[in-house]
């Protein structure tokens, strides 16, 4: 959705942007969101970008309070990052963070498979096997943004069917943190991984392997990480409207 979009629907639903109805005010500025992380997950918006309110708020309609709001949820996901008086900016991962968080990713989802192994329907391996094949289509596409996305949702998917609401939040949050390191530091084309490891994993679980299963999502998580290729880049200020009109 372009600028021009975010605009006239802005006219139409609530006097411009600054005010109206709660349901299409939510609905607009979750598009917003989601324009936004798209661009810092496809690198349109490279890490140590400022993000400013103001400009923000003209490019898509909406007030900078709305704005605000949207980069505070954000930065909960740890893609954007609120400095006191420079404000908010693209959360560039350093080699310390990439590896904390993998190694907390080793820890947590390893520990689940068991679990999952138990709990796995076959409406499960269903709904996984299709987002395994499309995230192998995405990268097939050159949609590499597209494949980080659908290779998060696959392991947040997974480790909701342990049954452990808590622990399956902890690892959506990992996994949102993971797509901006891959985004960043990853290879074009490749997610660091086999195409089929996402196959032969549920094929362990459907079997009851939880051991099994644990070992490879291990193996699958280490070779991950071992993909990263990270480098520091310079600081710029991007033009967002040139970012958010295409």
């Amino acid at each position: 959705m372009n600028q021009r979009q975010f605009v006239a629907e802005g006219k139409s639903s609530d006097g411009g942007g600054r005010s109206g109805k709660n349901g299409d005010g939510t609905k607009r500025h979750e598009a917003i969101y989601q324009s936004i992380s798209d661009a810092i997950i496809e690198h349109r918006l490279k890490p140590g970008a400022r993000l400013r309110e103001d400009a923000l708020a003209e490019v898509f309609g909406v007030s900078r309070t709305g704005i605000r709001k949207i980069l505070q949820r954000l930065a909960l996901e740890h893609l954007v990052t609120l400095t006191p008086r420079r404000g908010a900016s693209v959360t560039r991962p350093t080699a310390d963070e990439a590896k904390d968080v993998f190694d907390a990713r080793l820890m947590v989802e390893c520990g689940l498979m068991p679990e999952i192994a138990r709990r796995i329907t076959d409406e499960d391996a269903i709904a996984l096997r299709d987002m395994a094949m499309r995230e192998r289509q995405a990268l097939r596409a050159g949609e590499q943004s597209t494949a980080i996305r659908l290779s998060a949702d696959f392991h947040t998917r997974l480790a909701s069917i342990s049954g452990n609401a808590t622990l399956a939040g902890f690892v959506e949050g990992l996994c949102s943190r993971s797509s901006l390191i891959l985004a960043v530091y990853g290879n074009a084309g490749h997610l660091g991984c086999e195409s089929h490891d996402h196959d032969d994993l549920i094929g362990y679980l459907e079997a009851g392997n939880g051991e099994r299963a644990e070992a490879f999502m291990g193996r699958h998580l280490k070779a991950i990480e071992a993909s990263l290729s990270i480098h520091v880049e310079e600081d710029e200020a991007p033009d967002l409207f040139e970012i958010f009109s295409g």
